[in-house]
């Protein structure tokens, strides 16, 4: 039996890796602030993350195999941890995102390298608690935090760069609803005059991923998403396939909000490394229309 702590996980894609270490026989430890119930099977600790008081009183005398950081986002919040889970643990996986890479813009899909925590600059002074500020650096408060993780070369860590998430219908995020509204309405879309496609990742295959992630050795930055690329056109081709009473209608935007899934730069992460590492990614193209069904299935 492996002990494994996830820290969140209580939505989404991080409920799905809970359910999947259980389901193996793993004894999970879930932290969070107690706002919510964990799932059931696992053992409750309640504490604030942002307090390194109340992390090291909750936790004890606790070690674990594994920690799966689910809501990690400032290097504030990475020091802490990283203080608090050393010696506890022998390794950390922190979710990150995409957008660690939100200054790249390359025609080819990026790789690990192309953002080394080693050489990110940590700035602990800026306002991280500011849920506006955050908001608006949200890539690079997760490129900050993965930087304190790598600074500790004693410290087994990985960063997992999660491409978009599609799919479920717990999708809280509302960005497919967006999309679904505008055209059910026939209502126009902002995209950006050159609007680029990106890497997405099915709920369900992240959740395998990170499960999988659980069980190897490996340490560092590691991308996650699925083979091949979606364009806003073809997410819209398949909700108009779901809406059939609907109508696309895309209105290119020199300035202003974009919707959701557009994208002036290309937003592309090559996947070769988890693949060489013994993953088996799907196609996004293939599963793109379950994932909408799956999202959309309550307005049939």
């Amino acid at each position: 039996m492996r002990e494994i702590c996830v820290i969140g996980g209580n939505r989404y894609f991080g409920k799905r890796l809970i359910d999947r270490l259980t389901a193996a026989g793993d004894r999970v430890t879930v932290i969070n602030r107690g706002s919510s119930a964990p799932p059931a099977g696992t053992i409750h600790l309640i504490a604030d993350r942002n307090d390194e008081n109340s992390l090291e009183k909750a936790l004890g005398s606790r070690s674990f195999d594994v920690v799966v950081d689910q809501v990690c986002y400032t290097p504030r919040q990475a020091e802490i941890a990283r203080r608090v889970f050393a010696g506890r643990t022998r390794r950390y996986v922190m979710t990150s995102t995409v957008e660690v890479y939100e200054y790249e813009d390359a025609a080819a899909p990026v790789g690990e390298g192309a953002v080394d925590p080693r050489k990110v600059a940590v700035d602990p002074g800026l306002p991280w608690d500011d849920t506006e500020f955050l908001d608006a650096h949200y890539g690079e408060g997760k490129r900050q935090a993965e930087a304190v993780f790598a600074a500790e070369p004693g410290f087994p860590y990985v960063a997992v760069r999660v491409a978009h998430v599609l799919g479920g219908d717990d999708d809280f995020t509302g960005r497919v609803q967006h999309y679904a509204d505008r055209i059910r309405a026939g209502e126009p879309i902002a995209v950006p005059p050159v609007n680029h496609p990106a890497t997405y990742i099915h709920v369900e295959e992240i959740a395998d991923f990170l499960f999988w992630t659980v069980g190897e050795d490996f340490t560092g930055p590691v991308n996650a998403a699925s083979h091949g690329t979606l364009t806003t056109e073809e997410l819209c081709e398949a909700i108009t396939a779901h809406l059939p009473d609907g109508r696309t209608l895309l209105r290119a935007v020199e300035v202003g909000e974009v919707s959701p899934f557009s994208f002036s730069r290309s937003y592309g992460m090559d996947n070769s490394r988890a693949t060489r590492l013994g993953f088996s990614f799907g196609d996004a193209p293939t599963w793109l229309p379950r994932a909408v069904a799956e999202t959309l299935g309550k307005d049939d």
